[in-house]
């Protein structure tokens, strides 16, 4: 009987996995511990539903290039069952170098070091673990392989991985606005020279994604306390490095001897997850550094620091301000208060007109750029980022 597996999943249904090999680094403990990272960090505290993790992102992207690759095939495209898998697998483990709270710890618990990175370091390791059979995965996760439009249904301006994290961020914020055509969208993908392209009628379903993807960075991804909440995160891990903040919790070595992998392993990032982190702000929500407390009870509690969006940089003395009275209230010097007063700035692009492209073929072969489609919604007027300039201050 050949090998089949079903997962139930609230925004596609079924999910086959028909793989054996697949079925196994599933099963694997570096990628069960997906089910302990969240997808989108901080964003349950403005969106309680939001808290599904990165193994449902994974298992989803895997379900829409399962689709996207049977798609490809009916329409004549040559893909061997050793690339079919091998794609699969790459985009099943594209995003196992996550740590804990996703991209809102990127960086800040392991200096100089991104989840892309990270994601190769523990592919080749399992590649070592099977025996090579992940060889082919990785070429095509590292662009290196011939067939350029496998590597682009992975990461694109439209790669499977977008579509599912705005279908599904859309699904359990319950943010409508992030709803996206996957199913028309994956029919109207083709091949032409070695590149993903899509067919002339899926332009209007193109646009949306687009529209779509610019609405939920700046209604959830960058949602002003979304935002402040991950800032705080971030805050409370630089805190306890600074201060070297003991904790009985596996952190313990991310804090003390910060760096990069050279002193942490592969084993020990793996062992990490949101539990340990939530764990250890639990710990330090009594610590005797007034900053520490002041914001571990402030993300437990979710009582947050203030936080205003503006459309220029923040005027420096209104900063100033902020940092006496957070100083004066919590007893402070002007040092320590710039912990809890802050500026920054977020910005999005809705399409990255210089790097990447959304290529459109038309029924008489020629083939044209998204934004140079008569009449296109993406035009040259988005072109560039969109940028805002924030601050937080104590309430």
């Amino acid at each position: 009987m050949p090998f089949r597996k079903i997962i139930n999943d609230p925004v596609y249904g079924f999910i086959t996995i028909d793989d054996e090999l697949i079925f196994t680094i599933i099963a694997h403990p570096y990628y069960q511990r997906l089910r302990r990272i969240h997808q989108m960090a901080m964003a349950h505290l403005v969106y309680p539903g939001a808290v599904h993790t990165r193994l449902h992102h994974s298992l989803g992207a895997y379900h829409l290039m399962y689709n996207a690759l049977n798609e490809l095939k009916s329409k004549g495209v040559d893909i061997t069952k050793e690339e079919e898998q091998a794609a699969k697998i790459a985009i099943l483990l594209h995003d196992i170098g996550h740590g804990p709270f996703s991209h809102a710890l990127e960086n800040v618990l392991i200096e100089g070091m991104h989840h892309e990175e990270i994601s190769l370091l523990i592919m080749k390791e399992l590649n070592k673990q099977f025996d090579g059979k992940l060889q082919l995965a990785i070429d095509i996760f590292t662009n290196t392989y011939h067939k350029k439009y496998l590597y682009q249904l992975i990461s694109g301006q439209l790669d499977v991985d977008r579509m599912d994290y705005l279908t599904r961020d859309s699904f359990f914020s319950g943010v409508s606005e992030g709803v996206i055509g996957y199913d028309r969208i994956l029919k109207m993908l083709t091949v032409h020279n070695g590149e993903l392209m899509v067919e002339e009628k899926g332009i209007y379903s193109i646009e949306k994604f687009l529209v779509s993807r610019r609405l939920m960075y700046w209604q959830v991804y960058l949602h002003k306390t979304v935002l402040c909440a991950e800032q705080m995160l971030q805050r409370i891990i630089k805190r306890a490095k600074y201060i070297k903040a003991d904790t009985k919790t596996i952190l313990l070595k991310f804090i003390n001897e910060p760096g990069t992998t050279k002193k942490i392993t592969l084993e020990e990032f793996c062992n990490i997850d949101d539990n340990d982190v939530l764990t250890a702000i639990k710990e330090w929500s009594t610590h005797p550094d007034k900053i520490l407390s002041f914001l571990c009870k402030g993300i437990i509690n979710r009582d947050l620091l203030k936080v205003k969006y503006f459309a220029e940089p923040v005027n420096e003395d209104f900063l100033k301000e902020k940092t006496k009275e957070a100083a004066d209230k919590l007893h402070l010097s002007t040092e320590e208060a710039s912990w809890l007063v802050f500026t920054g700035e977020a910005s999005s692009s809705t399409y990255n007109f210089e790097d990447e492209h959304i290529h459109i073929l038309f029924k008489d072969g020629t083939v044209k750029d998204i934004s140079e489609v008569d009449n296109a919604l993406i035009n040259q007027n988005l072109r560039g980022k969109m940028k805002k300039y924030y601050i937080c201050y104590c309430r």
